[in-house]
């Protein structure tokens, strides 16, 4: 394990940051913790005073009591994007994912708001958390996946995150396809590795379904998501193959 962390440091260090800061929040009392997360949560009433300090604070606070349940898997998600691409462009798709997530629904809200559509109180619900950097991370792994099951991959992450829109009215779950589409694009730009061993692939798969329960967070996303999922897999690797067919069919 010792030999290991040195190549994993950005997760590492995020995840010992998040240990830090989770414990030191609730030793201190609800009170506290609630300050805080008022303080350093990304909307709009922050970002209209200009504390652009949020934009990271806000990524260092995980405001879920199940902290450590699902602590396992972003570890995994991001130690196996940081073998496949190192450090630094690790760095890059979370940050991306995150802060350009998080200006993109803010610019949505404020339109929103200014049209009269959602009221102003909107404006002052906390929005903390890892979840938009963890979809553009799983997004960016498209990059990774085989040509062969790539089709089915992108049914399975395409047509859920239509379900879970469908039945949300929740600016979050926008907010969270907006993050998986930036990560689509973001792998468009990172190389595939030439192979796999049986850690990474491991670590990839615990790290992808910790992805997908965040995409599907509640029985209800999950009621709706996980069918469609699997419908639109099947459907798109049906086509794939048809597809498949008629290209390779004699003339």
């Amino acid at each position: 394990m010792r030999r290991r962390l040195p190549r994993v440091p950005v997760t590492a260090g995020y995840a010992a940051l998040l240990i830090v800061v989770t414990v030191t929040l609730a030793a201190l009392g609800p009170a506290v913790h609630d300050r805080v997360v008022g303080y350093a949560s990304t909307n709009l009433h922050n970002l209209g005073e200009g504390r652009v300090g949020t934009l990271l604070a806000s990524a260092l606070i995980a405001d879920d009591g199940r902290f450590f349940l699902w602590l396992p898997g972003l570890i995994c998600l991001l130690a196996v994007a940081e073998l496949l691409w190192h450090s630094r462009r690790l760095l890059v798709v979370f940050l991306v994912g995150h802060i350009g997530t998080t200006l993109v629904v803010a610019a949505g809200l404020a339109a929103a708001v200014g049209l009269g559509w959602l009221p102003w109180s909107i404006s002052r619900v906390a929005d903390v958390g890892v979840s938009y950097g963890v979809l553009t991370v799983v997004g960016a792994l498209t990059a990774v996946v085989p040509p062969r099951l790539k089709p089915v991959w992108l049914g399975w992450w395409l047509v859920g995150s239509v379900a879970v829109l469908a039945v949300s009215d929740d600016f979050t779950e926008a907010g969270h396809v907006v993050a998986l589409a930036l990560g689509l694009v973001l792998s468009t730009r990172l190389d595939a590795p030439v192979r796999w061993t049986r850690g990474q692939a491991v670590a990839f798969w615990m790290g992808v379904c910790f992805g997908y329960a965040v995409l599907v967070h509640t029985p209800e996303l999950a009621a709706v998501g996980v069918p469609a999922s699997a419908v639109g897999a099947a459907l798109v690797a049906m086509i794939s193959r048809w597809l498949s067919r008629v290209k390779n069919y004699p003339k």
